[in-house]
């Protein structure tokens, strides 16, 4: 009797962790966002790409935004929550500014289709917090308050194809920050390592930056030396 109490007992343990499981699936529960950067001359500059300015001209010299990402705790993200249609009428106010801190440089020009792209797969699954309006603004605020070139050249690290250590490029973005950023890198056309997406960690309201607690998955790729290219 004793051995048929603890099995239904274990039973119910193993049913109430399966239904923790499930519902921490649920875009509703994500943990953070991961704020992401990118600096476009290591874009433009990478082994089978090619860069198309958008119709306004080539964007500024600084880093712009990637993307606006809910994380599980797990160090996985859920995409393409659905639910809801993107309404380009609502982000109209805010067009100019998303032109210059959010633009896209892929072949053909894709334009407001990259705002597009990241809403549907990232932002409607952090909809349980941010509606479609506060989700851009969220970023943008964030691209604000996070001045990636700046905190690079107080360092002493300048986009002029030198070559930088990684350690210090982290380094630099966490003394002005205050927060350890992680950093993406892809290759040139010669074959070099270089600065190209930076990420921090955000609180799940979408405005406090905070230590990340584990590496996103499918991140990194760089080098020990990196370059940071003109643009």
């Amino acid at each position: 009797m004793k051995k048929w109490g603890t099995s239904i007992f274990s039973k119910l343990i193993l049913m109430l962790n399966l239904a923790v499981v499930a519902l921490s699936t649920n875009s509703g529960d994500f943990h953070l966002f991961y704020f992401v950067q990118q600096w476009l001359g290591s874009y433009c500059d990478q082994n089978g790409e090619k860069c198309c300015y958008p119709v306004t001209g080539k964007p500024g010299a600084d880093f712009t935004i990637y993307g606006l990402w809910p994380y599980y705790n797990d160090g996985s993200f859920p995409y393409n929550c659905g639910g809801d249609n993107f309404n380009e009428a609502l982000i109209k106010p805010m067009q100019d500014r998303l032109r210059k801190e959010w633009p896209s440089v892929t072949c053909p020009d894709i334009g407001r289709k990259f705002w597009v792209h990241e809403w549907n797969k990232h932002g409607t699954c952090s909809k349980s917090v941010l509606d479609e309006i506060p989700y851009f603004q969220a970023a943008l605020n964030l691209k604000y308050k996070i001045n990636l070139l700046q905190a690079l050249a107080e360092a002493g690290i300048t986009p002029n194809n030198q070559i930088y250590s990684l350690e210090s490029v982290k380094n630099a973005i966490a003394h002005n920050t205050g927060f350890h950023p992680w950093i993406d890198c892809n290759h040139s056309v010669q074959g070099s390592s270089q600065i190209w997406q930076v990420s921090m960690c955000v609180d799940r309201s979408g405005t406090r930056l905070m230590d990340c607690p584990f590496v996103p998955k499918g991140r990194g790729g760089c080098d020990s030396m990196i370059k940071f290219p003109s643009f």
